[in-house]
């Protein structure tokens, strides 16, 4: 699995879940019922991740839905760096 997003906005886990799901792509929101733990602050982000196979194109659907600010670094673009 890899992270996609990272945020505190529910809003653009809404966003990207419906979008992901639109396009058939799988994925998971880790730490969603954090609140609990928290207070229910908002002060844990939320994590989206996907299948590694699904992660090139779950990043160009959220690059083309103007979301490309909002991806994590991705490790193997770190890979192919070095």
């Amino acid at each position: 699995m890899r992270e996609l997003v990272r945020t505190n906005d529910m809003v653009l886990v809404s966003a990207v879940g419906a979008l992901l799901d639109g396009a058939g792509i799988f994925h998971l929101v880790l730490d969603q019922n954090m609140s609990v733990v928290e207070g229910s602050l908002g002060v844990l982000p939320r994590r989206i991740l996907v299948n590694d196979g699904d992660n090139r194109a779950a990043r160009q659907l959220l690059a083309e839905a103007g979301l490309a600010h909002e991806l994590r670094p991705d490790d193997a673009d770190d890979l192919r760096a070095i």
